[in-house]
């Protein structure tokens, strides 16, 4: 099947079902890799203390100076965020799944806040349909297509 010929309804249909057929097996290693990432981000897992190093790190590697989607400076617009493309409230065993994460600023992330990934495809296609193209490009298509397996 290839997903860039599926309608957003049918894909956010798709998604779904396979990722709600996941979340009622969750183990206790994806509850773990969940905290992980709280640790991982955050200075033992608090949101109150700085990021660590080895998460700023990642996100120097894997960003530049603009926000992918609305294409401001970071500076401009309150820093770099680290958001999960498929939101771990409803997918957590990919919480530290890193083809699941990227960097956007704090305005896009609060924007798409957990709304599913097609979901909010829809909503930059319906709001900002001039950033459409480059949220329709960050699809983490690997992803959706493991969801089926």
């Amino acid at each position: 099947m290839n997903l860039d010929d599926k309608s957003l309804q049918e894909l956010f249909h798709l998604a779904n079902r396979f990722g709600n057929r996941h979340y009622h097996r969750l183990t206790p290693q994806d509850f773990e890799d969940y905290r992980k990432f709280d640790y991982w981000r955050y200075v033992n897992g608090d949101s109150e203390c700085e990021t660590t190093q080895e998460s700023k790190n990642w996100v120097r590697d894997h960003s530049d100076w603009h926000c992918p989607i609305c294409g401001e400076r970071f500076s401009n617009q309150g820093g770099r965020t680290i958001d999960h493309k498929l939101p771990r409230a409803q997918y957590p065993w990919l919480s530290l799944d890193f083809r699941n994460l990227w960097v956007i600023c704090r305005p896009c992330n609060q924007e798409k806040a957990d709304m599913h990934w097609y979901e909010y495809e829809h909503y930059m296609l319906t709001h900002h349909p001039d950033r459409y193209p480059a949220v329709k490009n960050a699809r983490p298509a690997q992803l959706l297509k493991m969801l089926r397996q």
